[in-house]
């Protein structure tokens, strides 16, 4: 029985209560069931009757009084006690707390999905680092990030497409290409341009597709460098994030919503909402009216865009593309983003709470032998995410972005993260997977069948080592949930780091297979069923940061 089993339990107490007259109350929203601190005060414990006191017009103590008898009398519930000022206290039956076992195998893959945000269509949109360079360590951090994100967002039930925004249209392009032909002549790189090792490499690459490039007028050979340069930079990009095991639905390019003429019209649609002014030979937003800092210019008075409308423009056509959220992940620099894309959704009619949604995360820093790492070997200035993977390899890279909050900033200490020890939460995680494997398949060699589902006596599962272990495994598809709601995927890094430490004192605490002068007997077999319980909710953790589950190490 998981908590999301016992809240529908109370809930039914609470509507049983209400029918017979016994309250008179408003339910509330949320019903939270818990584990209590001490194991005395049985297996979970509720404080929904504080919630309903008011709108009873009762105690918590008398409305838990009325509940603790409703919620007793249901099916796997040993009893109800009401404690304190109203807390009630429930201790399962043993067999309903060792069935999760058998019910966690049969969902497989499914158990830990809920459907709690089901019916929501999201757009993420995350890294969408310029295509003038390799992606750095810090958009590396998004990439686990936004990737894990959206494998949580999914699994508790909507629809999301992830997204990748290709800067093709700005000045930094410019700058780009100018960098690319100073490498290809030869030549210093330009005061405001690139440098490093892939620029000269990528010009190289240009000059091996289009031999004839530096023999053009000056107009043409640009426009060959700026298209296969950046075509050449950005297939580069996604290499890196595909081996990285981060992949995208949809690769937008702003030059198509230039081409489209998309920020004419997303401009005519502000200016129909009394949104636009003139000021000084340039077009505003008067993003103020919907609390930004100050207005914002839309159109310079020399005629040109400004990033701004872009941003405009490339909102406008998530939302008609049928996106009931759009949700950016930005770093911390772009904190100032914020207030003035909330005014933009509004000045559209949207309402930025429900239809906009800003992340922001700070920095990250490799760090080795307790100092930093400055220095990228091929892109010079800053270290890189395919640094970041040829230090530590792709699993432990992920795991320790996907497991810091994304409000704090975080050094990744090369010399731990590639340690094969229990300091190392990867490896730590990653080798109680491979514990269980190997227990596992030591039973299969030996001839050990966990048996038929109908076989399994949940019931034989009540040393204290196994019912924490079932506790530990009741609660995953309540953290998915949470981290998907509460977008903190660090919570499933922490619940797997907990998974795994109690199932390695459950196997110190209980002998799974037998001695070789000992038969297999029931109690064997259903130890079998919970070892693959927990075997699979660590998968099913890992699958979810995008890190393997090694069967052996």
């Amino acid at each position: 029985m998981t908590p999301a089993d016992l809240v529908a339990v109370v809930s039914d107490g609470i509507h049983t209560a209400i029918r017979t007259g016994q309250l008179s109350a408003q339910v509330p929203e949320e019903i939270r069931v818990e584990r209590p601190r001490h194991r005395g005060h049985g297996d979970y414990s509720t404080n929904v009757a504080l919630q309903l006191a008011k709108s009873a017009g009762l105690s918590a103590r008398t409305v838990a009084e009325v509940l603790a008898p409703l919620v007793s009398a249901a099916d796997g519930v040993a009893k109800a006690e009401v404690a304190g000022p109203g807390f009630v206290n429930i201790t399962l039956e043993n067999a309903a707390i060792g069935a999760l076992a058998r019910d966690i195998v049969q969902a497989g893959d499914a158990y830990g999905r809920t459907d709690r945000l089901g019916g929501l269509r999201l757009n993420l949109e995350f890294v969408s680092a310029n295509p003038t360079g390799p992606v750095h360590i810090g958009g590396a951090r998004w990439a686990v990030v936004g990737d894990v994100l959206a494998r949580l967002l999914q699994a508790a039930g909507a629809e999301v497409s992830r997204e990748y925004y290709f800067n093709d249209a700005g000045v930094q392009i410019d700058r780009f290409v100018r960098s690319l032909l100073a490498a290809a002549h030869g030549a210093p790189v330009p005061e405001d341009g690139y440098s490093g090792a892939y620029i000269e490499e990528i010009a190289a690459a240009v000059l091996r597709r289009r031999p004839d490039a530096l023999d053009l007028p000056e107009t043409e050979c640009h426009a060959v460098f700026r298209s296969v340069g950046t075509e050449l930079m950005f297939d580069e990009i996604k290499t890196s994030l595909a081996a990285f095991g981060t992949h995208f639905d949809t690769y937008f390019n702003e030059k198509d919503l230039h081409d489209r003429g998309d920020l004419t019209a997303a401009v005519s649609r502000l200016r129909e909402g009394g949104h636009v002014f003139e000021d000084q030979g340039a077009v505003w937003l008067r993003t103020t009216d919907f609390g930004d800092d100050k207005d914002r210019v839309l159109v310079k008075s020399d005629g040109s865009w400004t990033y701004f409308t872009a941003d405009c423009a490339y909102y406008l056509n998530k939302r008609s593309r049928g996106f009931e959220r759009v949700v950016i992940m930005l770093g911390a620099d772009h904190a100032g983003y914020v207030g003035r894309m909330r005014a933009m959704a509004a000045c559209f009619g949207d309402d930025p709470d429900r239809h906009l949604e800003i992340l922001l995360g700070q920095l990250v820093n490799l760090v080795k032998d307790g100092t930093p790492v400055r220095m990228s070997k091929r892109a010079g200035t800053v270290l890189t995410l395919d640094d970041l993977t040829e230090a530590v390899g792709v699993d432990a890279a992920r795991y320790a972005l996907a497991r810091a909050s994304v409000d704090v900033m975080i050094d990744l200490d090369i010399d731990l993260l590639t340690r094969q020890s229990n300091d190392n939460p990867v490896y730590y995680v990653q080798y109680a997977h491979t514990r269980l494997c190997s227990v596992l398949r030591r039973a299969a060699e030996a001839g050990i069948a966990k048996g038929r589902p109908e076989d399994f006596d949940p019931a034989l599962l009540t040393h204290g080592r196994e019912v924490d272990l079932l506790a530990t495994l009741a609660e995953f598809p309540q953290v998915v949930a949470v981290a998907a709601a509460l977008r903190e995927p660090h919570r499933v890094a922490y619940y797997l780091e907990s998974l795994a430490a109690t199932y390695h004192r459950f196997y110190d605490a209980c002998r799974i297979l037998p001695r070789a002068d000992e038969a297999p007997d029931d109690l064997t077999r259903a130890r079998l069923w919970l070892a693959e319980a927990a075997g699979l909710v660590l998968r099913n953790g890992l699958c979810l940061l995008g890190v393997s589950a090694p069967q052996r190490m």
